[in-house]
């Protein structure tokens, strides 16, 4: 597998925590974030890992703010993205079987109440199960430029 990672200042140490569990899960990533604290504007990195995304031979991408609601509304309104935000594992894997989801959020700042590796194992460990869920998704996507 292979992901996109991308993160604003508020999401630094949860980037660092994310992408050392994916490698420990034998995933591929390529980092767009910053490794500063220094205020930046989470719009933009939303941008950068949707648009390396759509090169193609990505599986999913992870987008962090502080609280990854700015970011996963940026993402959102790419064209074909569907960024989730799960609070917890079962979210988390729902996102994945029903919505499937192409990006999942996070928020560095925010106290989940399980850890967030476990979040997105989850999401990681899911299937999508396409049948009435991809008749949703598609009216859905249809929803886009309304």
């Amino acid at each position: 597998m292979k992901c996109v990672l991308a993160n604003d200042h508020g999401g630094v140490e949860l980037a660092a925590e994310l992408k050392k569990h994916l490698a420990e899960r034998g995933i591929e990533v390529v980092y767009l974030g910053t490794d500063s604290t220094e205020s930046v504007d989470y719009p933009d990195y939303a941008e950068k890992a949707v648009n390396e995304y759509r090169k193609g031979s990505y599986d999913f991408g992870i987008l962090i703010c502080g609280t990854g609601i700015g970011i996963s509304i940026s993402a959102n309104k790419m064209k074909g993205i569907r960024c989730a935000l799960p609070q917890n594992s079962y979210a988390s894997e729902m996102t994945k079987r029903h919505n499937n989801a192409n990006f999942i959020a996070f928020g560095g700042r925010i106290e989940y109440s399980e850890p967030v590796t476990a979040i997105l194992d989850a999401y990681l460990d899911a299937t999508f199960e396409g049948d009435r869920h991809q008749r949703r998704i598609d009216k859905m996507m249809a929803l886009e430029g309304k």
